[in-house]
């Protein structure tokens, strides 16, 4: 009997390729069993560490509300933020690269009162296996951070500060920052500071805000005490391009 002729495999992604439908493509919270049966729920105050270098890399979180900074330490000792976790998104699913006996090599701290759900990498490995549209969202989530990273490696080699920040302030305006209005599309509002956008670019807060002055008074940006930071992305990408 000859053998049966399988169907080619045809990839296909659900809500498109564009930036816009990341909501609907990446695992988050709202995936989840809605009375956080699957986990356990935590609290952290301001400052509080989710994890240390050499904690069990044995667990993955979901953030219900607050602000999370991940960040690695390099040889002198000075922490480079690695990722901003926001309400909703998932973090430490690093655990998968190496599975429950690995060791964390990064921290992970809360940079505002945060509430987040702790899974047992077990438990969750169980639980993808019961529907193949919560692994699918998990894999796109995974390639989207891969991404990420790849383009934060990219923006770390340019050696002018200028170009550094500008590309770092463009790649965070387009995967974090809202629309400050339905008509203006090429504004965005972006919550970040001068310290988080120096340990994003290794460079030192003086650096950060001296170049920060500069494109506010180009027109490039606007903030103020009263004012979120709100980016021009067509006018920053022809600066930084030129």
């Amino acid at each position: 009997m000859p053998p049966r002729k399988r169907e080619p495999l045809k990839l296909t992604f659900p809500h498109g390729e564009h930036e816009d439908c990341r909501a609907l493509t990446e695992i988050t919270i709202e995936n989840l069993p809605a009375d956080d049966a699957l986990g356990r729920v935590l609290k952290f105050r301001r400052g509080a560490f989710v994890w240390q270098p050499d904690d069990r890399a044995d667990k993955l979180y979901f953030l219900k509300t607050g602000r999370i900074g991940i960040a690695g330490i390099d040889r002198d000792g000075s922490e480079v933020i690695l990722a901003i976790i926001v309400g909703g998104e998932p973090f430490g699913e690093l655990c998968f690269c190496g599975g429950p006996t690995e060791r964390r090599n990064s921290i992970a701290r809360a940079t505002a009162e945060s509430v987040a759900l702790e899974i047992t990498l077990e438990d969750f490995v169980e639980y993808m296996r019961q529907t193949e549209e919560i692994l699918g969202k998990f894999l796109f989530t995974i390639c989207i951070r891969l991404a990420h990273a790849e383009r934060r490696i990219g923006i770390l080699a340019m050696r002018r500060v200028e170009e550094r920040l500008g590309h770092a302030l463009l790649h965070l305006a387009q995967t974090r920052g809202v629309p400050i209005n339905s008509d203006r599309t090429d504004e965005l509002k972006l919550a970040v500071t001068h310290e988080e956008l120096a340990g994003m670019t290794a460079l030192s807060r003086q650096r950060v805000t001296i170049m920060m002055n500069r494109f506010r008074k180009l027109g490039l940006v606007q903030y103020s005490r009263q004012q979120p930071l709100i980016i021009n992305i067509n006018l920053l990408a022809k600066h930084i391009q030129q």
